[in-house]
């Protein structure tokens, strides 16, 4: 349910980031296990600052591409839900999720991703949501295909991470 530009799962809210976020951003983003399939981290609190920044910065842009959620769990910031208008033209967008390693495995990640799909299509009308994830990332690809999302296939070498290229699975709905 979106709601004063809050979106409301049965246990998180997805809110705009705030500038203190950052410390609690850092507390996840700073581990090396959370940024293993990812071109970034792990992070040093600068480069946790400068992402809330940013994120805060492009909150203002219009129009908006860029969607970034602080995910709450009661009062305390778990996670970043996201979701990128990638086509403005063909109404398509890109969702990524990102949990603190202490609520892996309890469904967390799974309803982020469904808010912000439900989001993605009834609040930004679009046509076509995707994801891509490292094949590695076992957990990822089960969110995905949990929330509905096909499997298209496999974009070979697509993405440089600091030990070599990467390929990713590509999902959509």
């Amino acid at each position: 349910m979106i709601d004063n530009n809050h979106l409301k799962g049965e246990r998180v809210i997805l809110r705009d980031m705030e500038e203190q976020d950052w410390r609690a951003v850092h507390a996840y983003a700073s581990q090396s296990i959370v940024c293993q399939y990812q071109p970034w981290g792990p992070n040093s609190k600068k480069e946790s600052q400068d992402f809330v920044k940013q994120v805060i910065l492009e909150a203002a842009n219009f129009p908006r591409s860029r969607f970034v959620f602080a995910v709450m769990d009661m009062d305390r910031l778990i996670g970043a839900g996201e979701i990128n208008i990638r086509d403005f033209t063909n109404r398509q967008g890109e969702i990524g999720y990102i949990i603190h390693p202490d609520y892996w495995a309890k469904g967390y990640a799974t309803e982020v991703a469904k808010l912000l799909v439900e989001f993605g299509f009834s609040t930004l009308n679009l046509h076509r949501i995707f994801a891509t994830c490292d094949p590695r990332n076992l957990g990822s690809a089960k969110v995905l295909g949990k929330i509905g999302m096909t499997y298209e296939g496999r974009i070979r070498q697509n993405l440089l991470l600091k030990d070599g290229w990467r390929d990713s699975l590509l999902f959509s709905i």
